[in-house]
């Protein structure tokens, strides 16, 4: 039978697939639009383990807060082309929403939710099988707290999350600390959450570099305990000089919103951004 741009479209709509594909599926399953969707499928998964040992290090990195919960998704792929287009943009939104209405515990459950009739893994997959790019969900991040936030920095690169400690918070002022947590990449919410082994590492790089500069043995210690409150001042959201006033702290700058307000954490994802 002969297939009709109708059909052709159709078919695009529901795969994804580029419009040849589409046209050779159907020309292949004789109009049968089952097996034409399986033939398409079978493309994707055999392009994508064509390509399973290329580096997908380009994508689209989206966030979204709703209310007590927010997420952050990347989906990740090998050229900044693809990036940017605007179907594949629509794929990364469609998987934060999914991730937003079904709020996975992990990066594994989220790609076993469904979008229509196809997991978002299969999707991923047939999304490669047009392309002819390796993809992948590379990041999946989340926060639950009474409130959150989400920013996205312009160009889907790089987004952060935050989470507070209260129902209800200035949005202008959720923005400002999810945009600090942004441009100053700290390691942790505060001096408690720093991983032990980063904390232990600055400390003995604190130690040798007084050594090195000629300092007393037994002051060492003393001198590289009062290195890493320097590095906490400058590497934990809340003890960071807020960006916009750098009189303050992120902790002063909330508490001045409210006292009694606080950040209980914070995700950040960047693909190729430092």
């Amino acid at each position: 039978m002969a297939v009709t741009m109708a059909d052709i479209t159709k078919l695009r709509k529901m795969t994804g697939a580029g419009m040849m594909d589409c046209k050779n599926a159907l020309n292949e399953a004789e109009g049968d639009f089952d097996k034409a969707m399986e033939i398409i499928r079978k493309k994707g998964q055999a392009v994508a383990a064509k390509r399973s040992d290329r580096e997908a290090s380009e994508g689209c990195v989206l966030a979204e807060s709703n209310g007590d919960f927010a997420a952050i998704v990347a989906l990740k792929c090998e050229t900044d082309f693809v990036a940017k287009n605007e179907e594949f943009i629509a794929l990364t939104k469609q998987i934060l929403d999914a991730a937003i209405a079904n709020k996975p515990a992990s990066i594994e459950e989220l790609n076993a939710l469904t979008i229509g009739d196809s997991t978002i893994a299969q999707l991923v997959i047939d999304k490669i099988g047009s392309t002819g790019e390796k993809m992948e969900v590379g990041y999946y991040e989340f926060i639950s707290a009474p409130s959150t936030v989400a920013y996205i920095h312009p160009g889907n690169k790089l987004a952060t999350i935050v989470g507070f400690n209260l129902p209800e918070v200035d949005a202008q002022v959720a923005k400002d600390v999810a945009m600090q947590a942004a441009a100053m990449n700290p390691v942790a919410l505060n001096k408690e959450a720093v991983p032990a082994e980063v904390a232990q590492k600055e400390f003995d790089i604190a130690r040798e570099k007084a050594r090195e500069e000629g300092k007393p043995e037994e002051m060492l210690d003393k001198i590289a305990q009062g290195r890493m409150n320097k590095f906490y001042q400058e590497s934990t959201l809340l003890e960071q000089a807020f960006i916009k006033d750098g009189k303050v702290s992120v902790a002063n700058y909330l508490k001045a919103a409210n006292k009694d307000l606080t950040a209980t954490g914070f995700k950040r994802v960047t693909l190729n951004v430092d």
